[in-house]
């Protein structure tokens, strides 16, 4: 029987020895697979906008669901301001349980796994969202997750060219020195305009907390598929509401992105479409070559549950994690306060 004190923990030493085992476009491939067989059970969970706590720096929240047997949620922050003083914009750590017993089966790191379901999901989406010939993208805003949509875009799509700009030049050089190795054609633009010049994807991930037009509608030509993943809060944007006006709009959670995403620049009434439906098959993606869609991505508590199960399946065949004493486990349940008695250290004797 095993020890019920003990849950596996996934340090981040244990999460990078993990993501190299396993390889990082085939983990991508695999947490997309999951996303997509998770979104196909949509109405088997428990949904709910995640539970924010905001403030003039930034945003803590947590991202709770459940499928009825298993149990998961995610705490995140968003920091925009982080990076000035050396630390992550955003962090992570989940939690996965047991619904019928209530314990904790794995706790893991999440700000490498974020970064890994999130460009995985940006991925899923375009393959039923973008024209099937593209493989030019424009990557605009090149910090922390920008490499992550990069190989999760070529693992599911086939993307090999890749247009990089950031206001920081030094971070378009890190993206480009990173990708260096996995053979794309990397070109370093000056300007959003001339990034996204020829691209069939254009994806946004800039760290702004703010209203902004990173991508106006000017820039948006037809046929383009455009992934949103900035914008991901209350007075968070990216596009340019004009642009939003003429694309077919996709989303996770409506109730969560009409307080969160691209559409909160939108009448609450503007049509848009669950992508849990396209997967399905219950509802169109793209129609036609011409076609401009969004993919207005704030992520949601679904594809975390998702990268949960995955890491927890692929520990049995790559045991990377410790054993964390976490829980009390007193030889009789009800009797909590003699183990804590039991556990006096010694007094001395005068």
């Amino acid at each position: 029987m095993p020890a019920l004190n003990v849950v596996p923990f996934v340090s981040v030493d244990n999460m990078m020895r993990l993501v190299h085992a396993v390889g990082i476009e085939a983990l991508l491939i695999r947490l997309a697979a999951a996303i997509a067989e998770d979104f196909s059970r949509w109405d088997a969970f428990h949904k709910t906008p995640r539970i924010a706590a905001h403030s003039a720096e930034g945003v803590i929240e947590l991202m709770p669901t459940s499928d009825g047997r298993t149990y998961g949620f995610k705490y995140v922050n968003g920091h925009p301001k982080n990076a000035a003083g050396g630390r992550q914009t955003v962090t992570a750590f989940g939690v996965l349980a047991d619904v019928g017993n209530g314990y904790p089966v794995l706790i893991t790191e999440m700000t490498l796994l974020t970064a890994l379901r999130t460009a995985a999901t940006s991925a899923l989406a375009a393959t039923a969202l973008a024209r099937p010939e593209s493989r030019t993208m424009a990557l605009i805003g090149n910090g922390a997750q920008a490499e992550f949509q990069a190989l999760a875009f070529r693992a599911l799509l086939g993307v090999d060219r890749v247009r990089l700009h950031d206001i920081d030049p030094a971070a378009t050089a890190k993206c480009r020195r990173n990708l260096a190795r996995f053979g794309f054609d990397l070109t370093a633009c000056a300007s959003t305009a001339e990034a996204v010049r020829g691209a069939d994807i254009v994806t946004t991930v800039t760290a702004d907390k703010r209203n902004a037009v990173i991508l106006g509608d000017n820039l948006v030509g037809e046929g383009m598929h455009i992934n949103a993943v900035g914008g991901d809060c209350p007075g968070k944007t990216e596009l340019a509401p004009e642009a939003l006006r003429r694309a077919a709009l996709f989303v996770e959670y409506e109730p969560q992105t009409r307080i969160e995403g691209e559409i909160q620049q939108l009448a609450p009434d503007h049509p848009v479409t669950e992508l849990w439906r396209v997967l399905a098959g219950e509802a169109a993606g793209r129609t036609d070559a011409r076609q401009i869609t969004v993919f207005d991505s704030v992520g949601f508590a679904i594809e975390d549950f998702s990268a949960l199960r995955t890491v927890r399946d692929l520990l049995a065949e790559h045991p990377y994690y410790e054993d964390l004493d976490l829980l009390a486990d007193p030889d009789d349940p009800r009797d909590l306060f003699g183990m804590l008695l039991r556990a006096e250290p010694p007094r001395l004797v005068a």
